[in-house]
């Protein structure tokens, strides 16, 4: 009896386990999971079934060890070699149908050099994303939404700047129906930025098997840099047992949607930063009401996104809007225009008992896609001939983002392939037909094969210079059409079996033309082609001999006239070291005379300030402009070099927030620059210098002295030929005149750009606290060392501290960046905020410039933004900042009149839509 209860019991548990193990399989429908660089098939603790890409026949595996990371698919990774190839995934799909493409990046230091890799992968011919590696032990995730078009999809890595290209997992997901349809989409992709789960119990993602599509839904509780921070007060958790209906568009999961936040105090607010945003893209945020409302309760809100009033929405009433509780409601934008740091705020209406709630959001990229090549689907007809050999398959489109190995492409938005090269790659059976299609193919080579047949006619092809057709087994006669070959140049075919005579009119164009060793291949008109052979080389032989005359004369005369003058009349400026200002050039620089200075000055009587250059005096003109006198140091060399440097520079520069150069002074042994006189000093003595007791300047008139000054760089950088690298950045080179707009100094250390050039090597000159630490130790010197310089002066501005001190900044610690960087990925902003600023200021616009900030004192260069990006951000935090005055001074409930009424009117979320659309009209996104 107990054998056969047993039995039973195993045959039983035998079936649950198929039906569990069908039940699965049937859930991963349309999953690829790709374990790259493993070794092994396996299935992991979510249930997904991972295989080997073993199958590939590029790129080496390696095996790392990383701590705290225990999942076997990150235990080993693919690496390719740091060439100008692409290495390919290619995957099949379903033609029509939406998918999910996931990879991950966890570098783990395979290589044993610790150089963060930096390179490309795209999606067949379009850029997905750039893959900068920051951190051994971190993640790099990167998914796309995407519509497939053909039956298969290949994802590619190029263009490895640092370290090699490598990759960890790369997983596919197929979505079912209309889940992530845009209008755009045959158009557009779209790029993961934000995808959060509100109100979750743990820092775990949901994902599959509790999401079908296995969507990784980020905690709100992970803690990370500018992820969800300015959380406002009386944000609580809630959730639910009960079951959700998610028949919606996006079948958000049940279990995110049993959790969310809820503003008891009337709002929620949140900061993210956007991943590859600024920029359009599609945002749709996910309710249901779980918690037991009254009857005589209400929740309505609206949401509130900052400079953003036209694109607001109205009110949100979920009950209504769902048709019921426990029920989605998922109203979005299918095409808006998002930064890069998003602020936004849901807050109740006066009418509403309850405060707001949020259970989901999701944000995403537009992504255009790239058509490719013109030529993809010809040259795919020809490498599917020759489908197993090693060079038919690098995979992904022929030109893009990087061609073929063996073959060329022009630069056209949709390029076509202009060269094959094709010799000695054991090539057999006819000359492939698709090869003669290729309009805009210049060369091709395809000798030292084994390819027979005839000849095929290449009249299509009308730009073809050079044919290679050599050392094959080609029969057949030499095609007449090969004459109407307009730019046909070099003709080899010898070492064939051809057979019957040679076109009449080829011999007679200009065009190198062998067709040796085809014994049954004869050439018609012997007489009339050495006839030719005898023109053409008494004709050459004139040719030689006249440009050789001519060459003599030239010569003869470039002599006599080097003898005859000491100089050229017109030279082209030249920037060299000088030492005096006669070798100088003086485009716009007045030449002062001393006895002008000493009068100005009343012989030097009121000194202003010093530096290494020497002193600087103030003084003031007959015409009583006043003047500020930079007087070098008679025995300081480095000031020479400076005083030199700087003439040739500001004689050239003009820009209102670069301060004006009036022009310099050089007579017995003296060197002076006159400027324009500065009437409130540096920003540096209103920082935090004797001016800070008079009075403190506040965050706003902070914020448009940043601008000012980034102004002036931005000129420096892009708008001078060559460009200007300052060199010397810093808040004592910042000036401010009498109404507190701010002006750059000092370009003694500046130096010139060399177009074409990425850097400049130079030694190292600059200040301890805002040297680049880059440029410091490469000695290469670019325009992102400024950038960095000017991130540290933007901390100065939110801090007020100085960028090296011995006690502001606790044990260890001497330098604003770290200290900075400590505080604001903590998310604690409120710990660096110079008291002084008094919170007249608001909160938003002080985060903007903090991770602009950041972002600009990266370790590595190629990572920093340009100073036009942080020009911009500026720009942004000074409006926020004076709308959130204006608020301040009492007009906030006009502001959100305002608000509501250039909203969409709410009563298009009800009915049958679920979704706010833009004007219908629209065909695409498009940049605003």
């Amino acid at each position: 009896m107990e054998r056969r209860f047993f039995l039973s019991f195993v045959v039983v548990s035998e079936l649950l386990l198929l039906l569990l193990e069908s039940s699965s399989a049937q859930m991963q429908a349309g999953f690829v999971s790709l374990d790259c660089g493993g070794k092994e098939h396996f299935t992991d603790e979510l249930g997904l079934q991972w295989t080997s890409d073993d199958h590939l026949i590029y790129g080496e595996t390696s095996i790392i060890s990383v701590a705290n990371e225990t999942r076997k698919q990150y235990k080993t990774l693919r690496h390719f070699p740091a060439d100008s190839r692409k290495y390919c995934y290619k995957l099949d799909v379903i033609t029509r149908t939406r998918y999910l493409i996931r990879a991950t990046f966890l570098y783990g230091n395979f290589d044993s050099n610790n150089v963060y890799p930096k390179f490309d992968i795209s999606l067949g011919p379009t850029h997905w994303s750039t893959i900068v590696i920051s951190d051994a032990t971190t993640i790099e995730v990167r998914e796309l939404i995407f519509l497939a078009s053909s039956p298969t999809i290949d994802v590619c890595l190029s263009n490895a700047t640092t370290g090699q290209p490598f990759i960890s997992t790369l997983e596919l997901r197929q979505f079912n129906g209309s889940v992530y349809y845009t209008p755009f989409e045959d158009h557009y992709y779209l790029s993961v930025s934000a995808r959060i789960n509100f109100g979750a119990d743990s820092e775990a993602p949901v994902r599959y098997p509790d999401d079908p599509f296995d969507r990784i839904w980020e905690s709100d509780s992970l803690k990370k840099a500018n992820y969800l921070v300015d959380v406002a007060a009386g944000t609580v958790k809630v959730s639910t047992k009960m079951p959700i209906d998610i028949n919606s568009d996006e079948m958000p999961p049940v279990k995110v949607m049993q959790t969310a936040v809820v503003g008891t105090n009337g709002s929620l607010t949140y900061r993210l930063n956007l991943d590859g945003f600024p920029g359009f893209g599609w945002a749709f945020s996910y309710f249901a009401e779980i918690e037991d409302l009254d009857p005589d309760e209400s929740r309505k809100f609206r949401l509130v996104l900052p400079g953003e009033p036209d694109v607001s929405k109205a009110i949100v009433n979920i009950q209504e809007n769902a048709q019921g509780k426990y029920r989605v409601y998922e109203p979005g934008y299918t095409n808006i225009s998002l930064p890069f740091v998003l602020s936004f705020r849901f807050g109740k209406t006066s009418d509403s008992s309850r405060g707001p709630l949020l259970n989901a959001m999701e944000i995403n990229k537009y992504l255009e896609r790239n058509g490719g090549s013109i030529d993809g689907a010809i040259i795919a007809s020809v490498i599917s001939l020759y489908s197993s050999t090693d060079w038919a398959q690098e995979g992904g489109d022929p030109c893009l983002p990087v061609p073929w190995s063996w073959l060329q492409c022009n630069s056209d938005q949709q390029p076509s392939i202009t060269v094959i090269h094709l010799s000695s790659k054991n090539l057999t059976g006819n000359i492939p037909s698709g090869l003669t299609k290729l309009s805009n193919l210049i060369e091709l080579w395809l000798d030292g094969n084994s390819l027979s047949g005839p000849i095929p006619d290449f009249s299509g092809c009308t730009n073809l210079k050079i044919i290679h057709l050599e050392n094959n087994q080609l029969t057949g006669p030499l095609p007449s059409p090969l004459m109407n070959l307009p730019n046909l140049r070099e003709l080899y075919v010898q070492n064939n079996m051809l057979s019957g005579r040679v076109p009449s009119g080829l011999p007679n164009k200009n065009l190198v033309l062998d067709y040796s060793g085809n014994i049954n291949l004869h050439e018609g008109g012997r007489k009339t082609r050495h006839l030719h052979i005898i023109i053409g080389s008494s004709v050459g032989a004139a040719v030689l001999l006249i440009a050789t005359v001519v060459s003599c004369l030239f010569m003869h005369k470039g002599k006599k006239g080097s003898y005859n003058q000491d100089q050229p009349r017109h030279s082209l400026p030249v920037q060299r070291p000088v030492s005096s200002l006669k070798e100088a050039p003086a485009e716009a620089a007045h030449c002062f005379t001393l006895s002008d200075i000493e009068d100005a000055t009343k012989m030097f009587e009121k000194k202003i300030g010093s530096g290494g250059f020497g002193v600087v005096y103030y003084g003031k003109l007959k015409d009583e402009k006043e003047i500020a006198v930079k007087v070098l140091g008679s025995n300081s060399y480095q000031g020479k070099r400076e005083f030199s440097n700087e003439v040739i520079l500001l004689s050239r520069i003009h820009h209102r927030n670069l301060v004006q150069f009036l022009g310099y002074c050089q007579e017995e042994g003296r060197s002076m620059l006159v400027y324009e006189f500065m009437h409130n000093g540096t920003l540096k003595e209103h920082l935090y210098g004797a001016l800070t007791r008079e009075e403190s300047i506040n965050w706003i008139k902070r914020l448009e002295i940043a601008e000012d000054a980034a102004k002036g760089i931005e000129y420096l950088h892009t708008g001078c030929v060559p460009a200007i690298i300052h060199r010397d950045l810093k808040t004592s080179n910042i000036l401010l005149d009498k109404h507190m707009r701010a002006k750059v100094s000092d370009f003694g250390l500046s130096k010139s750009a060399v177009d074409g050039v990425s850097h400049v090597s130079s030694i190292v000159r600059g200040t301890v606290g805002y040297l680049d630490p880059e440029y410091y130790i490469s000695q290469q010197l670019t325009d992102k060392s400024d950038v960095y310089s000017f991130g540290v002066i933007l901390l100065e501005l939110i801090s007020g501290q100085e960028a090296i001190s011995n006690e502001s900044f606790g044990v260890n610690c001497r330098n604003i960046v770290q200290w900075a960087k400590l505080h604001i990925e903590s998310g604690d902003i409120q710990g660096i905020i110079d008291r002084s600023l008094q919170d007249e200021y608001d909160i938003q616009s002080m985060w903007k410039i903090a991770e602009k900030a950041l972002m600009c004192v990266q370790p590595h260069g190629h990572t920093r933004p340009s100073i036009s990006e942080v020009l911009k951000d500026i720009q942004d935090a000074i409006l926020i900042e004076r709308e959130a005055a204006t608020a301040r001074a009492g007009n906030s409930d006009e502001m959100s009149r305002n608000s509501i009424h250039s909203s969409l009117n709410m009563g298009s979320l009800g009915g049958t839509e679920n979704f706010l659309a833009l004007d219908e009209s629209i065909a695409r996104p498009t940049a605003r």
